[in-house]
């Protein structure tokens, strides 16, 4: 049993990858855009721009979560997420209290470590990452054979 699950983990990381990528990134639309509700805290309104640190984390949201989603560069989209939301809850959450479940802060803290597990396994399965890999992984492999070897 445990041999069809370990065949089954990138899968299971793909898709993984996909949903957390995709639920940040609405985070991020969400705040700039005013799109699916608007940002938290406005009433359906957005993030004025500039605004520290709420305008840029939604950037970071829209731009890492859409990265992340795809499955391109994402082990540094995930470390740059995970980093956003490690500084989301020690200075915005943790400053009412200690514990995620009494400071509202459960959010910040699953999708710092769902980012942190990321920039360990990688994109798994069905990300941008491995296409690209195996077209430079190919493109070394057809010029290494063309490459006549000096005796």
């Amino acid at each position: 049993m445990s041999a069809r699950l370990n065949t089954a983990q990138p899968y299971a990381f793909g898709l993984f990858r996909i949903v957390v990528g995709l639920l940040f990134a609405c985070h991020g639309a969400a705040s700039l855009f005013g799109v699916l509700g608007g940002a938290m805290g406005t009433k359906g309104g957005t993030i004025d721009a500039g605004t520290w640190p709420g305008w840029y984390a939604a950037v970071i949201q829209l731009i890492a979560g859409g990265l992340v989603l795809l499955g391109l560069g994402t082990r540094g989209a995930a470390l740059i997420a995970s980093g956003s939301m490690a500084y989301a809850y020690f200075d915005v959450h943790q400053q009412m209290n200690l514990w995620p479940i009494q400071n509202g802060g459960e959010l910040s803290v699953l999708f710092c470590w769902s980012f942190l597990l990321l920039v360990f396994t990688g994109s798994g399965a069905f990300g941008l990452d491995r296409l690209f890999a195996k077209r430079s992984t190919a493109e070394s492999k057809r010029v290494a054979e063309q490459t006549p070897v000096a005796a």
